[in-house]
């Protein structure tokens, strides 16, 4: 953990998160939502640490070249995961003082 991290919902992101094949971090959605009141806050905090939604799945066999046609189209499922990336827990840089500028 950062030593700096003084806001419970970014110690709380840091704790649910894991490694990242992209050298970032991943929080699988379940994970969020069984922190339960804190779910909302956790998702803002990813959004505003540029987190994305991830929700990829498995591709499943198709029906060859016009497999498309045979099967409609299924709705878009929600994230199921969020990666973050390298930087978002990197101490941000200090507001400089009117006086140095």
């Amino acid at each position: 953990m950062t030593q700096t991290a003084t806001d419970p919902i970014e110690v709380l992101v840091e704790r649910l998160a894991r490694p990242h094949a992209s050298g970032g971090t991943v929080i699988e959605r379940s994970v969020i939502l069984a922190e339960g009141a804190n779910a909302a806050p956790i998702l803002k905090w990813i959004t505003d640490h540029d987190g994305i939604p991830d929700s990829t799945v498995a591709s499943a066999r198709g029906g060859g070249l016009h497999g498309s046609r045979l099967q409609p189209a299924k709705p878009a499922a929600p994230a199921r995961r969020y990666v973050l990336p390298a930087r978002a827990f990197l101490p941000r840089p200090a507001a400089r003082d009117a006086a140095e500028e």
